[in-house]
C-alpha cells in the first residue's frame, strides 16, 4: 500500500464515502472529517501528507477556504479543493489562500489522483526534499524519484518516465509537469520530450543521446 496519507474533509456522507474508495483504489491511506473542528483534531494528532477540502462544509461550520487559510499558516500541509462550486468570487478566495488545485465535480478519477500527485511533487519541491511521483507499473502504484528519471516522453493524456529500470506512466501533460519540475535538472528540449540534465551523454544541435536513446532537441538554444 502507497504510504501516503489523504485527508478527506467533505461534509456529505456519500459524497466523501465515495471519494475515499477512488483514493483507497488508487493505494492512498484515507482519514475522514466531516467538518473542519475533526479535520483540526486529526492535523493535530497525525502526519498527513495532503487534504482534500471540501468549500462547503454545512450550515454553522467553517467552511473550505477558512480552513484552507487555517491550515497554511498553521499545520503547514498541502491541501487541494473539490467542490461544485464555479462562480469567480469563489475561486478568488480560494486562489488567495494558496491551494495546490482546484477541482469541480463531477471529476474524473484519473484528474483527482494527478491533482494530488502533482501537489505533492510541488509540495515537495518547496520543502526541498527529495520528490517523487507515484506512477503506474502495470496495474500497480509505485513511488518513482525524480532523480531516477531519465526522459520523459509525451502520449496522448499521458506521459511515460523512463528509467534505467523500465518506463512507468503517469496521467499529466509536459506542460503541467514542467511547472513542478526543478528547472536545475530538468529541460524540455522537444514539443513532446523533457530530459534530466544529469543523464545526458552527449549531444549534438539536433538531439541529445541518454541511455543510448536519442532524442530530439527542436529547442536547439538549450545548450547554448
Amino acid at each position: 500500500m502507497n504510504s501516503r496519507i489523504i485527508l478527506v474533509v467533505e461534509d456529505d456522507y456519500l459524497n466523501r464515502r465515495l471519494t475515499k474508495k477512488i483514493l483507497q483504489e488508487n493505494g492512498y491511506q484515507v482519514l475522514e472529517a466531516k467538518n473542519a473542528a475533526e479535520a483540526i483534531a486529526i492535523l493535530n494528532k497525525e502526519l498527513v501528507d495532503l487534504a482534500i477540502l471540501d468549500i462547503n462544509l454545512g450550515d454553522g461550520e467553517m467552511d473550505g477556504i477558512n480552513l484552507g487559510q487555517l491550515i497554511q499558516n498553521k499545520q503547514k500541509v498541502p491541501f487541494i479543493y473539490l467542490t461544485a462550486y464555479e462562480n469567480a468570487k469563489v475561486i478568488r478566495e480560494a486562489v488567495a489562500t494558496s491551494a495546490y488545485s482546484y477541482l469541480t465535480k463531477p471529476f474524473k478519477n484519473s484528474d483527482l489522483v494527478a491533482a494530488i500527485e502533482l501537489a505533492i511533487i510541488k509540495s515537495a519541491k518547496e520543502d526541498r526534499v527529495k520528490p517523487s511521483i507515484l506512477v503506474r507499473d502495470e496495474e500497480y502504484k509505485v513511488e518513482l524519484l525524480l532523480e531516477e528519471i531519465n526522459y520523459i516522453e509525451s502520449e496522448g493524456n499521458y506521459l511515460l518516465f523512463h528509467t534505467d529500470k523500465k518506463i512507468y506512466k503517469f496521467r499529466s501533460t509536459i506542460s503541467q509537469i514542467m511547472e513542478l519540475l526543478p528547472a536545475t535538472n530538468f529541460i524540455q528540449t522537444h514539443r513532446a520530450f523533457v530530459v534530466n540534465k544529469n543523464k545526458i551523454e552527449k549531444y549534438s544541435a539536433k538531439s541529445v543521446i541518454i541511455s543510448n536513446t536519442e532524442i530530439p532537441l527542436s529547442n536547439k538554444g538549450v545548450f547554448g
